[in-house]
């Protein structure tokens, strides 16, 4: 029985030579496996190049690069030839003429045969300006100008319809052997206030005019300005965005002083509230309580703009007394140790005994005195800002003396009177003591040699911001 590689040799068949004449195990196994196929060499695009710039280079199709540009390869649009069997339209040398020239300049170039004897193509984009024209009547009733002949009228208007109001070229041909020398804006003044005045005079009557605005002056300082903005050395420019830097630090500052002034008027505005509650607390108390009640009700506490405000418990449940003369959080440190010097300025322990009584004049005291810190750091402060003034006053008018008088107040005192005397010291149980003395504003504005010093330097920039101006 032949074998197949000789029935192959016979037919004259190409005869594969991977595949063995006998069945062996190793041929049994490679027909089990599937044929794998070839990898198809691709190209990557190279690092930093652009995806558009490979596109151009590299395409689906494996295609070189064409040397000569193309249309042919545009993404999915196919381009096809547009073969017609029609004949090509003829071609000819003609001349045309150009009607904006009024030279009859005669030029020549190709043209379709069929569009001999036609108008020239791009004449619908010449353009006139209409300048006016008047006669002499009415250029001696309206336009008679004393700085302006009737030549140098008439020269100007030649040349605004020759140029077509290019002021700037009008003013480069302006004949200055005849006529005196005019700048752009003398020109360009002149034309308008023409067109106004004619304007108004062949308006009909019942309608308005349309009127040209121009402002010669404006437009001269504009220049002038521009002039000196563009002549300005390194120097200056520098010192000019320091002054700028300055005015704005100068700006904030401002804000800040009227920030402080409001804070300043709603303290006092507490102060005066806070005094005149309690009057009336006062006298109602006075008038409705009988003499053998022991203890009197708690007063209302200062408005919400200022003071401390302390807990109220008023959950059900157990709370005590003495956690309404507990310090709320919200009081800050330098307010604390204020409390604490004006109480033991006062001979007042930190934490009295928390009867009714006690803790509602506690509570009040140090209202008081965190309003009177308030007060005394805000007072700080605008003596601070008049010293100031005072001196900047001073620089920018030497020798004349401010016309500014100070209303001054005497000192509050507070009369405070313990619950119990010392008996170690033999305190008498009354003692007046001014807490305007007794608080250490911390942080305040004293010490006015840095202030003073800063005070001259915003002395010296308005100096300069103002000779800028």
């Amino acid at each position: 029985m032949a074998a197949g590689s000789d029935v192959r040799d016979i037919l004259e068949l190409d005869s594969s030579s991977d595949k063995p004449e006998f069945m062996t195990k190793e041929s049994l196994l490679k027909a089990n496996k599937k044929p794998q196929k070839k990898s198809e060499v691709t190209f990557k695009r190279p690092e930093g190049m652009h995806r558009e710039l490979w596109g151009l280079l590299w395409t689906d199709n494996k295609d070189a690069p064409p040397i000569m540009p193309s249309d042919s390869n545009q993404g999915y649009k196919q381009m096809k030839a547009k073969i017609g069997r029609s004949r090509v339209r003829p071609w000819k040398w003609m001349p045309f003429t150009n009607p904006a020239r009024k030279d009859g300049a005669i030029f020549y170039h190709w043209r379709r045969a069929a569009d001999e004897g036609k108008d020239y193509p791009f004449a619908r984009f010449n353009k006139t300006v209409d300048v006016p024209t008047y006669s002499d009547l009415e250029y001696q009733q309206h336009l008679h100008d004393d700085n302006w002949t009737r030549q140098e009228t008439d020269h100007l208007l030649e040349l605004c319809k020759r140029f077509d109001l290019r002021f700037p070229v009008i003013q480069d041909r302006w004949d200055r052997d005849k006529y005196r020398v005019r700048s752009v804006e003398d020109i360009k003044e002149r034309y308008h206030n023409i067109c106004n005045v004619l304007a108004k005079v062949r308006a009909p009557q019942g309608s308005e005019p349309k009127i040209r605005m121009y402002d010669a002056d404006h437009e001269r300082k504009r220049k002038a300005q521009l002039e000196k903005l563009f002549s300005r050395t390194t120097e200056e420019v520098e010192e000019e965005e320091y002054l700028i830097q300055e005015l704005k630090k100068i700006e904030l500052r401002k804000k800040e002083r009227e920030k402080k002034t409001q804070d300043l008027q709603k303290l006092i505005t507490a102060a005066d509230s806070n005094s005149e509650s309690r009057k009336g607390d006062r006298k109602a108390i006075k008038k409705k309580l009988p003499i053998t009640q022991k203890f009197r009700e708690p007063s209302k506490t200062t408005p919400d703009t200022t003071g401390i405000k302390f807990p109220d418990p008023k959950q059900s449940g157990v709370s005590l007394r003495s956690h309404r003369m507990k310090l709320p959080a919200s009081v800050g440190q330098k307010k604390t140790k204020a409390i604490e010097q004006v109480l033991e300025e006062l001979g007042i322990e930190y934490n009295p005994m928390p009867t009714e009584e006690i803790v509602t004049n506690f509570n009040e005291l140090r209202q008081d005195i965190v309003l009177l810190y308030e007060l005394k750091l805000a007072l700080a402060n605008c003596e601070y800002e008049l010293q100031t003034l005072k001196h900047r006053h001073d620089t920018l008018a030497p020798g004349k003396m401010p016309d500014i008088t100070i209303k001054t107040e005497p000192e509050e005192t507070i009369n405070v009177t313990p619950m119990t005397p010392d008996p170690a010291t033999g305190d008498s149980p009354s003692k007046v003591k001014k807490l305007s003395e007794a608080i250490d504003v911390v942080g305040s504005p004293g010490t006015p040699n840095r202030k003073r010093k800063a005070a001259i330097e915003q002395s010296n920039i308005m100096k300069k911001i103002k000779q800028k101006v």
